[in-house]
C-alpha cells in the first residue's frame, strides 16, 4: 500500500515537471523551433485545429520557421492565426510559405519572459506540492483506518519528502537553465 502511494506521486510529480518542460518551451529565446507555434490554433472548416495539421512548420534558418499550408486557401488564416497569438510573431506570405521571423529580444522582453518562466516554475513547484499534500493524507487515512502503524506512516511521508525535494530541485535546474537561455545574447 505505501509503495503504491509512492509510485503514484512520482508519477504525477515527474508529470508535474514533463507539463512544465512543455511550458518553458513555449517562452521562447532568440531562436527559432518549431515548437515555438504548437499551441497556435487555426479555424478549419469550423473548428479550432493546431497549425500543424493544416500545415508543415519547419526551419528555414535559425532565426526563421517556415509554414507551408496543405490547401493554398488556409494561407491567409493560418498567418492570421500566428499574428494573433501572443506570441511577438509577425508571419510574412511568401508564395504559399508563410515565412515567421522571429525578431531580436530586447533587454526589457527578456526581464518580462523571465518573470512568465519564475511564474510557470512556481507553478510546477506548487503542484509538486499538492502531489507531496495528497500522499501524506493518504498515509493519515490509512494510519487512520489502522491499516499501517504510525512508523510506517512516518517512513512514508519521508520518502515523500524526499521524492518532492528531489522533484523541486529539477524545477530549479530547468528554471536555471532556461534564464540563462533567455539572458544568451
Amino acid at each position: 500500500m505505501i509503495n503504491d502511494i509512492q509510485k503514484t506521486a512520482d508519477g504525477k510529480m515527474q508529470r508535474s515537471l514533463e507539463v512544465l518542460r512543455e511550458n518553458l518551451a513555449k517562452v521562447r529565446t532568440g531562436r527559432a523551433h518549431t515548437g515555438l507555434l504548437d499551441q497556435v490554433e487555426v479555424e478549419y472548416y469550423g473548428s479550432p485545429v493546431p497549425v500543424s495539421q493544416v500545415a508543415n512548420v519547419t526551419l528555414l534558418d535559425a532565426r526563421t520557421i517556415g509554414v507551408k499550408v496543405y490547401e493554398s486557401n488556409m494561407a491567409a488564416a493560418v498567418e492570421k492565426a500566428i499574428r494573433d497569438s501572443n506570441l511577438g510573431l509577425n508571419p510574412a506570405a511568401m508564395g504559399d510559405v508563410i515565412r515567421v521571423p522571429m525578431p531580436m529580444l530586447t533587454e526589457e522582453r527578456r526581464k518580462d519572459l523571465i518573470k512568465v518562466v519564475r511564474s510557470e516554475a512556481e507553478e510546477g513547484r506548487v503542484a509538486i506540492r499538492n502531489v507531496r499534500r495528497d500522499a501524506n493524507n493518504d498515509f493519515k487515512r490509512l494510519l487512520k483506518d489502522k491499516e499501517i502503524s504510525e512508523d510506517d506512516a512516518r517512513r512514508g511521508e519521508e520518502q515523500i519528502q524526499k521524492l518532492t525535494d528531489k522533484y523541486i530541485g529539477e524545477v530549479d535546474k530547468m528554471l536555471a537553465a532556461k534564464e540563462e537561455d533567455l539572458m544568451a545574447i
